[in-house]
């Protein structure tokens, strides 16, 4: 498995904030922190369908 990085140099004269803020804008624009969400605990097959399943729109009019 790849490991994925990203990084961030503080520029001079920038707050820590700031550049805390960029990170986290950069490593959401790649998509890691939803993989780190995703691998955070084990879900069950069964539990991923379900999930799945649920967050569909239904195609049913009545």
């Amino acid at each position: 498995m790849a490991q994925e990085t990203c990084e961030v140099k503080v520029r001079r004269g920038e707050s820590v904030d700031r550049a805390l803020r960029r990170l986290k804008k950069a490593l959401d624009k790649e998509g890691i922190l939803k993989t780190m969400r995703e691998k955070r605990c084990y879900e069950k097959p069964s539990e991923k369908k379900k999930r799945l399943k649920n967050s569909r729109p239904s195609n049913c009019s009545y």
